[in-house]
């Protein structure tokens, strides 16, 4: 790896825009990796673009690279700041901290080191959960709130325990991820089954090698590996944090986008337990990852929502 005299090494290899797959025409003349130091943590993020600034925040089992389709677009109107979550990509690997109120303030301090005092966020599935910890507890920092295809543990109703079928389906991943330690003594070397499925169940369709491309990032690193479970081991803690959050709820515009094939209107039903202000929009024909199955779609609903934030004005 290459290293500098005046600050961290570069990233490289497939977690980075000079390594990563896939990537749309152009991308890497527009966008670029670092490694950003804050508070023992050390952070990988791709920036690119002018404008005012807008963090964007995946889900599970994913990285930074799951916006990599939106990005461009987005690039013409705003600076992106896409970082890989704690434990995720190539960002660090502690063994604790990742409670959604500790994720929040990691990109909390990333913003505070490259210079966004205020900014907006969009979140997907995990990032869902990290982009509402941001807004309720850094609520003088972030202008506006964009959310995907989630339900939040501590504001949204708790599904049974015995529900049906398709329901369980979706949603077993969440008690077999917060196991200690058998998930893993399970997962490891069958990364393809476990998060083969994951991806098979959920999407309407992503294309085969983007899938590998995920599953082979998990299974090259045990620390990768356990920082996919991590946040949900950590749900007690972060339960407890949404249930004082919601008690103040939030202020700002929020959009709450829907996958038709997804989770529907699920994000808006959550978001307004949490929000006054939520806008919800469903996009057709499309699953649960729907930065990467409806691009565009998403694109064009992120750049309208976000208007009044780009040109300085009240929503």
């Amino acid at each position: 790896m290459n290293s500098s005299e005046t600050g961290p090494p570069i990233p490289q290899g497939p977690g980075s825009v000079s390594g990563a797959p896939y990537l749309p025409e152009g991308f890497t003349g527009m966008f670029a990796s670092r490694y950003v130091d804050t508070g023992g943590l050390r952070q990988h993020v791709v920036i690119g673009g002018d404008g005012p600034p807008l963090l964007l925040v995946h889900g599970w089992p994913e990285t930074w690279y799951a916006w990599r389709l939106v990005m461009p677009g987005l690039a013409r109107h705003f600076q992106i700041v896409a970082a890989d979550q704690r434990g995720c990509g190539l960002s660090g690997k502690p063994p604790g901290g990742y409670d959604t109120a500790t994720l929040a303030s990691d990109l909390a301090a990333l913003m505070d080191v490259l210079g966004h005092q205020r900014f907006a966020v969009a979140g997907h599935d995990t990032g869902m959960w990290i982009g509402y910890a941001l807004a309720a507890d850094h609520r003088d920092r972030v202008d506006r709130l964009a959310v995907a295809e989630a339900a939040m543990p501590g504001v949204s109703p708790s599904p049974p325990l015995f529900g049906s079928r398709q329901a369980n389906d979706r949603l077993w991943h969440f008690t077999f991820n917060r196991l200690a330690d058998t998930n893993e003594q399970l997962v490891t070397g069958r990364e393809d089954i476990y998060f083969g499925f994951q991806f098979a169940k959920a999407a309407k369709t992503l294309p085969a090698g983007v899938v590998t491309y995920y599953i082979d990032t998990l299974a090259a690193d045990p620390d990768a590996l356990r920082g996919s479970f991590a946040a949900y081991r950590a749900l007690d803690a972060t339960i407890a944090q949404n249930e004082q959050r919601k008690t103040q709820p939030l202020t700002l515009p929020v959009l709450a986008i829907g996958g038709a094939e997804g989770i529907g209107e699920g994000a808006a039903n959550t978001m307004r337990l949490a929000a006054d202000d939520v806008e919800s929009v469903i996009i057709p024909g499309c699953g649960h990852y729907c930065l990467e199955e409806a691009p565009q779609d998403v694109l064009a609903t992120l750049t309208k929502f976000l208007a009044s934030y780009r040109e300085g004005t009240v929503r």
